[in-house]
């Protein structure tokens, strides 16, 4: 089958085109498993930290990942970890009342196996859902990861309840993450105040756009702008969604041997995380998905004010093997949510898969600065 992958990490360069890469299969040791011919992909920052060989959220990440061997005994992985297909054929434990052949899915990829920058790939039912049927397959690709981490943050670590009388500040509003987010809370947990972080004037409208009452700019004093909205209801939550994604791979480039040491000290992550704190209620919580160094022990803002904090991996579920279907429910969820027009596509750009669009792509999200998401289509 056609697939793009690595056979070692590093630049963008270490993506080539694989041939004579078999076309998975479904096998008993995984009966619940599910065939899917990829019709569409995303890219997000963790395919860029995978890729880079940097991707430490995990402390043994690169001794667990699945390796197909060709017939010369090189190793490749393949990336990307959610897309949108047809079903090609359920594995003999699959749901068969959810699934059938032919059904268009949408569907989260463990970045354990190898995974969508392919013709097919095999996933567990768990992570599958039919795809909104009012989405192309373009659309519904860029889905699955960045709303599945918002909700996972918002409702299951920081416990947000619906119409809950209080205010969140969600750190970059306009990226993927941010973006899926901010439509949660607003038509899913209908909080009164959202407010979002955005620095241009495109990314302040895509914000508004995607439910926020209030954006601040994260190049300017965060907690002056905050304090000149005069809240009527505490800030008990905050999201970081952000991170400079380049800086941290070369920053973990630099430490890794062969692979980054355990704690990256990303300045402006850090700097995020200390602002937060200084935002925040008392009794406030706060979670992030990206790595940065702060103080919550004693002498602190952060004990004084009683804060929690929570990290937002979506993948510990999948790394501990705790069997659930929270995530397929989630999915479920937003379908119903999208075809009822409460939720929309946060997907700004579409490419046609190939080795230079693949690669083009992981360098605009390596640079940071994007709206939303971008999807590759297959072709």
């Amino acid at each position: 089958m056609k697939a793009i992958g690595v056979r070692k990490y590093g630049g963008l360069d270490v993506f080539e085109e694989l041939k004579d890469v078999p076309k998975p299969k479904i096998n008993q040791k995984s009966p619940t498993d599910i065939l899917i011919q990829v019709k569409a992909c995303s890219v997000n920052p963790i395919d860029v930290k995978v890729r880079g060989g940097v991707y430490d959220d995990y402390p043994d990440y690169y001794d667990r990942v699945e390796s197909m061997k060709e017939s010369g005994g090189e190793k490749y992985q393949i990336l990307g970890f959610d897309g949108a297909g047809v079903i090609e054929e359920l594995g003999n434990d699959v749901d068969q009342k959810k699934f059938k052949k032919g059904d268009e899915v949408y569907y989260l990829a463990t970045p354990f196996r190898q995974a969508t920058n392919a013709e097919y790939v095999l996933v567990d039912q768990s992570c599958v859902a039919l795809k909104p049927k009012s989405m192309t397959f373009e659309e519904a690709a860029g889905v699955p990861l960045v709303s599945l981490t918002a909700s996972q943050c918002l409702i299951d670590r920081l416990g947000i309840q619906e119409g809950e009388e209080c205010a969140i500040l969600i750190i970059n509003g306009a990226g993927g993450v941010g973006s899926a987010a901010i439509q949660i809370c607003a038509k899913l947990l209908k909080l009164k105040v959202i407010i979002a972080t955005a620095s241009k004037e495109d990314t302040i409208k895509w914000c508004k756009t995607m439910g926020a009452t209030h954006v601040v700019n994260h190049r300017e004093d965060i907690l002056k702008q905050i304090e000149k909205l005069n809240l009527k209801v505490p800030l008990k939550y905050a999201l970081i969604s952000h991170t400079t994604v380049e800086e941290y791979v070369k920053v973990c480039s630099r430490n890794r041997t062969p692979f980054p040491a355990l704690t990256i000290d990303d300045p402006v992550t850090s700097l995020l995380f200390q602002v937060c704190i200084e935002c925040l209620a008392p009794f406030g919580k706060m979670c992030s998905i990206v790595q940065g160094k702060f103080d919550l022990g004693p002498n602190t803002a952060a004990m004084a004010k009683s804060l929690t904090f929570v990290w937002g991996l979506l993948g510990t579920m999948g790394y501990f093997k705790i069997k659930t279907n929270v995530l397929q429910e989630h999915l479920e969820l937003f379908a119903k949510l999208i075809d009822a027009k409460e939720m929309q596509s946060t997907v700004t750009k579409t490419f046609d898969f190939n080795l230079e669009n693949l690669r083009k792509v992981h360098d605009i999200v390596e640079h940071g600065g994007t709206t939303g998401k971008m999807t590759l289509k297959m072709i």
